[in-house]
């Protein structure tokens, strides 16, 4: 089913292009019925123009051809299962997840006194004895 959906839409976008362009080769109405007021006969003024052409009647069968290929394609669309949710979802589950340092029981003023770094003391020494310095992760 996943090589239909591609196949209909390219057919879609090429039976749309030969509407564009049948419908712009064609000759307009409204030149028929300038003609007909002068300057030679046109057949008809209001009323039937006579059987189509070949031009016309391809135009339909594009036309019967876009409206078959339209309803495919909405088919396709609403029966296709979808895996996932939303742009969100997908931003929330692939972000990364960092640790959070635990704040000890001591209280706001003491932790801050002990987590504080000491004059002459390194970045590594200042950490709490309970994370792998090396990952940097909680145990």
């Amino acid at each position: 089913m996943n090589w239909l959906f591609p196949l209909i839409l390219t057919l879609h976008v090429l039976v749309a292009l030969a509407i564009i362009g049948l419908v712009l080769v064609q000759h307009g109405k409204g030149a028929d019925m300038g003609a007909a007021f002068g300057s030679g006969s046109s057949g008809s003024l209001f009323g039937s123009s006579g059987s189509a052409n070949f031009l016309s009647r391809s135009t339909a069968a594009m036309a019967t051809v876009f409206f078959l290929t339209s309803l495919g394609l909405a088919y396709i669309a609403s029966h296709t299962t979808k895996t996932t949710g939303s742009i969100m979802q997908d931003a929330v589950q692939s972000a990364p997840v960092l640790p959070v340092p635990i704040p000890s029981d001591d209280g706001a003023a003491n932790g801050a006194k002990q987590n504080a770094p000491q004059e002459g003391a390194t970045v590594q020494d200042s950490q709490p004895a309970s994370q792998d310095k090396a990952a940097g992760i909680p145990q």
